[in-house]
């Protein structure tokens, strides 16, 4: 897999093993955008990962939600 290609959608990636992820994807040359309940630690994420990432605040927990950071 070419993670210089890979545009990731990372449930939870405001911390965890999501921020771990959405980190090694960033540093390989790929794009992510992370979905969590977190929105100050998801923008804080986003922002130092530079522009190749974006956060949208979602709860995974609802379909309506995920389609809506799917759209973005």
């Amino acid at each position: 897999m070419q993670l210089s290609e890979l545009k990731a959608l990372i449930t939870g990636g405001a911390s965890g093993l999501g921020e771990a992820c959405a980190e090694a994807i960033i540093a390989a040359g790929g794009s992510v955008t992370m979905i969590d309940l977190n929105q100050e630690a998801g923008q804080a994420k986003a922002e130092s990962l530079g522009e190749r990432a974006r956060f949208v605040k979602a709860d995974v927990t609802s379909e309506e939600e995920v389609q809506a950071a799917i759209q973005t």
